[in-house]
């Protein structure tokens, strides 16, 4: 049966309690709809809504929409912070691989892809992001493709044909865009520690953020690197544009976030390809890859090398997301390397994120066998092959100076106890 032509808000009064419906998160994410339910907020009664929603990056609140609205959440977001002391949310303890596991096997009542126009083969890119809708897209009851005009056309693994589709709407809507920031002379100092450890021909695994950025333009003066991430951002445009990365599918992520121009150059560069999840943080095909290295920012790393990603004092700020994967990755290529980043201290200098051990108000996100370099502005520690007590001495130089006695003092009086 062909596909049926319909609004956004046509889909919206399909909704009934009871049902799951799966909304893309990153720059995936149909703003349209989110409207389309704001117009009849109602129909968000006792639905539960189930995406990898970032915070920071995905703002909208289906949870607000009514008081009988849950969600199945993989990132700690504002507002599943208080609904799941009140039982509305799940907050699930999942990297991203747990969460693919775990939304293959969700009922999902209805999906919304936002997509491209369909070329002459009626086929539709999923733009911007490719990461988790094909997890539940083909097991999903009813699949609605919003058709954004202005969406890029992408490369990619996995796309969507026009008669696969229960529900085709079309609707011009500005897609979700993202400032990584301008990095302060702290990160960039960081970036050159980073840079140091990279060879030509490498291929790198990079986040988002200020310090991602600073990381960017620390390799202006490589050759031939290529990019393997779960997403990319601007900040690789004057590589390409400068030829240190080059090549046909030179760049293959899961998500691109960043600005108009970004998107734009996603779906007129072949350097770009894009694969979801399943693809991007399977840790055998990054294993595969030669020289691979994974670079990864981190809050606070204790001197066994236990890193905290994303929590502070016991506040939980987001999630691991898909840095064990690749961190496990990196370990089984030929040549790979499993880096930490940070800056040294915190709170204006008056505390020390190198810290003897990681107290209770800190999550482990990466054990402490994983990290084989961790660098911050005052210098590179290479800890594969190292003993317990040498990485520990390394990474106490990594410090600020004036934490450096403490931490000493702190390590012999653990090392006494082991």
């Amino acid at each position: 049966m062909s596909a049926r032509t319909a609004t956004l808000s046509d889909v919206v009064a399909l909704l009934k309690p009871g049902m799951s419906v799966f909304v893309p998160g990153m720059s995936g994410e149909s703003q349209a709809f989110f409207e389309a339910l704001q117009s009849d907020p109602e129909k968000a009664a006792g639905v539960r809504f189930l995406g990898v929603h970032f915070p920071e990056i995905n703002r909208n609140d289906y949870l607000g929409l009514h008081p009988q609205a849950r969600q199945r959440a993989y990132f700690m977001l504002p507002q599943v912070r208080s609904a799941a002391l009140e039982g509305r949310a799940e907050l699930m303890p999942l990297d991203y691989l747990g969460a693919l596991r775990d939304l293959r096997q969700q009922p999902v009542d209805l999906a919304i892809a936002q997509v491209s126009p369909p070329d002459a083969d009626g086929n539709m890119s999923l733009g911007l992001n490719y990461d988790f809708l094909p997890a539940v897209w083909h097991n999903a009851r009813i699949k609605v493709a919003h058709i954004n005009p202005g969406l890029s056309r992408t490369r990619g693994s996995f796309s969507i044909k026009a008669a696969e589709c229960d529900f085709i709407c079309e609707a011009e809507s500005n897609v979700i865009t993202y400032d990584g920031g301008e990095p302060n002379q702290e990160l960039t100092d960081i970036a050159k520690g980073i840079a140091g450890i990279m060879r030509d021909g490498d291929t790198l695994q990079v986040g988002i953020g200020k310090m991602q950025v600073a990381i960017m333009r620390s390799l202006a003066n490589h050759r031939r690197l290529r990019i393997y991430s779960g997403m990319v951002t601007e900040a690789a445009l004057p590589l390409i544009d400068s030829g240190v990365i080059a090549g046909e599918g030179a760049i293959e992520a899961g998500v691109a976030l960043g600005n108009e121009e970004l998107y734009r150059r996603v779906g007129e560069d072949r350097t770009f390809y894009f694969r979801p999840v399943g693809e991007t943080h399977d840790i055998r095909r990054v294993a595969a890859i030669p020289n691979f290295v994974s670079v990864n920012a981190a809050i606070e790393i204790d001197l066994f090398g236990q890193v905290n990603c994303d929590s502070i004092d016991g506040k939980l700020l987001a999630g691991v997301g898909g840095m064990p994967a690749f961190v496990q990755g990196a370990q089984l290529s030929e040549g790979g390397r499993a880096a930490f980043c940070l800056p040294a201290t915190t709170a204006k200098g008056k505390v020390s994120r190198i810290v003897s051990r990681l107290g209770l108000g800190s999550f482990v996100g990466s054990p402490r066998h994983a990290a084989d370099i961790v660098v911050t502005e005052f210098g590179v520690a290479e800890l594969r092959g190292l003993s317990l007590h040498a990485r520990a001495e390394k990474l106490i130089g990594l410090a600020a100076p004036t934490f450096r006695e403490e931490l000493t003092a702190q390590w012999h009086a653990l090392r006494s106890r082991l």
